[in-house]
């Protein structure tokens, strides 16, 4: 497997030729999502409160990510280390095909369907950090831009133990101009966009735990941090239709989850041994 830039720098990202305008989904006969789901999505970049898992489903996924995590930290990462998940662990690899996940997505982005990325974002209970308001395109070597992350909720997610908040109809806009975050922001992440309320009105994203949403890569959004005494968990999975061109070797992460891959662009991981 070849290597690629894990976070690629800024001038990497620019020394590409990204096409980062917002492509409607055109789907009048969609099978998992409603047509009003769809439209949503279309005028205001997200589609909310998705059943995935049942109680019995998460509360296993919860304990796996519950081991995972410390053997995470025991190795000395974080509770943000867990990332390419799904290249490294079998169960993460599960979770980005899971056929109910995919059938969602393949309503927003086409019968061709790849899953590339896999993130566990994970605000441990007073966790002072934030993640500011940014858009996914902005650290994507991705082109053009027809991607979405899947928030999957590992923990009932709600405003009280930060979960995450959408500038609605902002994915309109197309690709934003964003400023370096500095020590004194306390992000998760290394970028801000300031001022978000010129692009659309703020709308809270509350996920129970087992439940999804998804928004599109240029979307505007971010969480407060967590002061509560409650953890809050959750798992990105990253996907985009079977014709978006990876730079930087991206596209060895690839998994096709639905349908095929024309081009044979794509890597198609197989599943990892690791648990």
């Amino acid at each position: 497997m070849k290597t690629f830039s894990i976070v690629p720098t800024d001038a990497e990202l620019q020394a590409l030729d990204r096409d980062l305008h917002f492509y409607p989904t055109v789907n009048p006969s969609p099978k998992a999502l409603t047509s009003e789901q769809v439209q949503h999505f279309n005028e205001q970049g997200y589609v909310a409160a998705l059943p995935v898992y049942g109680p019995d489903e998460i509360q296993a996924i919860r304990k796996y990510f519950d081991d995972l995590l410390e053997r995470t930290i025991r190795s000395g990462g974080d509770s943000y280390s867990i990332s390419s998940a799904h290249m490294k662990y079998g169960p993460v690899w599960d979770i980005l095909t899971n056929p109910k996940i995919v059938a969602y997505v393949a309503d927003l982005l086409g019968e061709n369907v790849i899953g590339w990325g896999s993130h566990f974002f994970c605000k441990l209970p007073g966790d002072g950090k934030a993640v500011a308001w940014h858009q996914d395109s902005s650290y994507w070597p991705l082109s053009p831009s027809k991607a979405v992350t899947v928030w999957l909720a590992i923990d009932d997610a709600d405003p009280e133990n930060a979960c995450m908040k959408f500038v609605a109809g902002s994915h309109r806009h197309g690709h934003m101009t964003y400023r370096p975050s500095s020590a004194a922001d306390h992000n998760v992440l290394n970028q801000t966009i300031d001022n978000p309320e010129q692009y659309g009105h703020v709308v809270w994203n509350p996920v129970p735990a087992g439940w999804a949403s998804i928004h599109s890569d240029l979307l505007l959004h971010g969480s407060e941090a967590n002061l509560s005494q409650r953890r809050r968990c959750a798992l990105t999975l990253r996907y985009c239709a079977a014709d978006v061109h990876a730079a930087l070797d991206w596209n060895q992460k690839g998994v096709h989850v639905r349908g095929h891959d024309p081009r044979g662009h794509w890597a198609n991981l197989p599943r990892p041994a690791a648990e």
